[in-house]
């Protein structure tokens, strides 16, 4: 009988301080609000970013397996891009499956090196590859040159050798922040001009303009004026590359899908073996 008696008879003050706890618990619940759910997808880290990561978000997904990109393989040549995100790559593994070309991020804005670069330049260059370096810009951090600079500085040369590409400015949406990197399109063009003058006074070769032309259009006003001197690297996830930036008839490389084997990112050098390592030559 004691279980149902009030809490509050005299008879029953050894179990006052446990009722006590008990009853300022469940006040303490019923005023203390909840926190608020997360409404926004977390920001990635600093340095995470790799070329093509805004595609699949802004552009839509890649071609399914049974619908490859469109384009005679023979004059076409296979090409991958990697990052820190893959880790050590399988070189021999992609070399065997007729990758024959490979760009590896070095760095991105003057806060970030990646860490495999070494084993992922270097055993490209191993098997047989011809390799190259990208740089992943972050406008809104620092200037053109001085990101320009950062990168020749930490692996994105070049040397006239037949096996080695110019470097390229992987410019893109930007994963941390506004899509533009909070300029306005003069100011970007005015940035990625200042990288490309940089990086060619440094290396002596034209640096590539990865990008997509959503992007480009949005963020550069689909500015024309460095088609005449900057090969273009176009991201476009389907059967065909479709509309390419204003100035452009034609791409020198284009990042096809983000799902290939061995290594997600694939890409295709829009010309045979012997134009791609005329094209490493300069």
């Amino acid at each position: 009988m004691d279980l149902v008696e009030s809490p509050i008879s005299p008879h029953r003050s050894r179990s006052r301080p446990a009722l006590t706890a008990a009853l300022t618990g469940l006040l303490l619940t019923l005023s203390v609000p909840a926190a608020p759910a997360a409404t926004a997808p977390d920001t990635p880290a600093r340095g995470s970013a790799y070329m093509g990561m805004g595609v699949l978000a802004h552009d839509g997904s890649a071609p399914p397996d049974d619908s490859p990109p469109t384009g005679n393989r023979v004059t076409q040549t296979e090409g991958v891009d990697v990052s820190s995100y893959q880790g050590n790559v399988a070189w021999p593994t992609l070399w065997s499956a007729g990758t024959k070309w490979a760009y590896t991020k070095g760095t991105e804005g003057t806060y970030y090196k990646n860490p495999y670069f070494t084993q992922q330049y270097n055993g490209s260059y191993d098997v047989g590859m011809v390799r190259g370096a990208y740089h992943f810009a972050t406008p809104d951090t620092t200037g053109g040159a001085t990101q320009a600079d950062y990168f020749v500085d930490h692996g994105g040369g070049w040397s006239k050798d037949g096996k080695t590409l110019p470097g390229v400015l992987d410019i893109e949406w930007n994963p941390y922040g506004d899509a533009c990197y909070g300029k306005s399109k003069s100011a970007m063009v005015t940035w990625v001009r200042d990288f490309l003058n940089r990086y060619k006074s440094r290396t002596g070769r034209a640096a590539v303009i990865y990008t997509a032309t959503s992007w480009w259009t949005d963020c550069t006003g689909n500015y024309a004026g460095f088609a005449a001197t900057n090969p273009l690297w176009i991201a476009r996830y389907a059967s065909t590359a479709g509309t390419l930036p204003s100035g452009w008839s034609s791409y020198t490389m284009w990042q096809y899908t983000s799902t290939g084997k061995t290594v997600g990112d694939h890409d295709r050098f829009n010309g045979g073996l012997s134009q791609l390592q005329d094209f490493a030559t300069g």
